[in-house]
């Protein structure tokens, strides 16, 4: 039986959930693989804090460099977190020869190249599945049981704490503040939820996954993205009128040497596998030549879903499976694809649009004149009853546009006199594959 020596550095939620399942789960696991992870170090600066699992005190400590210098840990595990010492952390782990197994999205997303680099110096690995979707093995699901695909399209729900909000907005007419509050009472947003609420997370987690599924190497500056503040509920109303949920969808597309990944707020076909991911779920639909759409879901976050995946990684890490997967699959081996990155202006997609408008003749005239003149072709127009004594909400879905000839008609509308303030554009994706760029 192989026994490898582990090592855990970062003793947060994620890193217990990783030592409870090597502690009460290490004989079933041997059983079942042939492989016996043998946990030798928990570290972490804070060795008093309270924790979900108890621990032999003789596997504490707050020395990390007692890790690195032993040779008889092969695998360690980095949920540190966070892209200046946890990265610096993993390369010195590869440096000192062991196979590292992390969570860290943004790590990744931002130094990915470096890392991948610095393990390939050194001859080991570096396994992130739990980095994107924690419980769902989707990095798996990519790089192994798709490899015969050309990937042209990853579609996610990729952020639970946005998804929690928008199902609240969504099935209760909550206002957006009210959806956070309630999240954040149970401990699904954090105190300061600006990277979940703001993007920025489903942002990194599109990175890896356009990396790996594309086979590119991809600079995150690269990746739009538009947060969730500010979304109405009224909008989620009149989607839902037109057979539209709205959700946060993290989207890439690869064709014709040609990439395009953004992360925004996008109306979903009511239809769609997508639209029925609810609560602090994630999902991703990924698409193939060869054998078309597959759609995964599940737990996007949390203690023992990243723990599962991460379990998973040690065990291919233990067994040397990780380390020949590193040195074969091109974008890992550092055999990256050259693909240019489509400009946000240039994607061509369907439309979501809400004015409030003058109730007077000619208002629909001239809305509609203006998306014409900008080559935008109405597909329904949806209008209630006034507001306010000024002011009728006018909604217009469009066939697929030019993102930038929809910025420059928006412009147009919002100083024609009959419009009161800025347009509410969202962008809306097909039930069929068509309406993307």
């Amino acid at each position: 039986m192989i026994t490898t020596g582990v090592a855990v550095i970062g003793f947060g939620t994620v890193g217990a959930g990783v030592v409870r399942l090597l502690l009460e789960d290490g004989a079933r696991l041997a059983e079942a693989t042939g492989c016996r992870l043998v946990l030798k170090y928990v570290c972490d600066i804070d060795l008093k804090r309270k924790r979900s699992v108890a621990v032999p005190p003789e596997l504490l400590t707050d020395n990390v460099e007692r890790v690195l210098a032993d040779k008889g840990v092969g695998v360690a595990v980095e949920t540190v977190g966070g892209t200046t010492f946890a990265v610096d952390l993993m390369k010195r782990l590869l440096a000192a020869r062991k196979d590292v197994v992390t969570a860290n999205k943004a790590a990744l997303a931002k130094c990915g190249a470096a890392l991948f680099a610095a393990a390939r110096a050194a001859g080991r690995s570096i396994s992130f599945e739990a980095s994107v979707a924690a419980g769902i093995p989707i990095i798996r699901a990519i790089r192994d049981g798709l490899l015969a695909n050309r990937i042209s399209a990853i579609t996610g729900i990729l952020n639970g704490t946005c998804n929690y909000i928008l199902t609240q907005m969504s099935c209760t007419g909550a206002l957006y503040e009210d959806a956070l509050a309630e999240a954040q009472a149970k401990g699904y947003a954090e105190a300061d939820p600006a990277l979940d609420v703001g993007g920025e997370d489903a942002r990194h987690k599109l990175a890896i996954l356009a990396g790996l599924g594309f086979g590119a190497n991809i600079n995150l500056e690269d990746v739009y993205v538009e947060g969730i503040a500010g979304l109405q509920p009224a909008d989620i109303a009149y989607g839902a009128q037109v057979g539209y949920v709205l959700k946060l969808l993290a989207i890439g597309r690869c064709a014709g040497g040609a990439m395009s990944l953004r992360v925004h707020p996008t109306f979903v076909p009511a239809g769609s596998p997508l639209a029925t991911v609810s609560g602090v779920n994630n999902a991703v639909l990924v698409t193939g030549h060869a054998v078309g759409d597959t759609f995964y879901v599940g737990p996007g976050a949390g203690e023992m879903p990243t723990a599962s995946s991460i379990v998973a990684d040690l065990v291919d890490a233990a067994m040397g499976r990780a380390r020949v997967t590193f040195e074969s699959i091109a974008w890992l081996a550092g055999r990256a694809r050259a693909l240019s990155v489509l400009p946000m202006s240039d994607i061509r997609t369907r439309y979501y649009l809400r004015f409030d408008v003058l109730d007077k003749p000619g208002v629909l005239g001239s809305i509609a004149g203006a998306l014409g003149r900008h080559d935008i072709s109405v597909a329904s127009v949806l209008q209630h009853e006034p507001a306010r004594p000024d002011s009728v909400p006018l909604v217009i879905t469009t066939h697929r546009a030019r993102e930038g000839n929809v910025a420059h008609a928006l412009d147009e509308i919002r100083r024609l006199p009959i419009v009161n303030g800025p347009a509410v554009r969202i962008r809306m994706l097909a039930g069929n594959g068509e309406g993307e760029e």
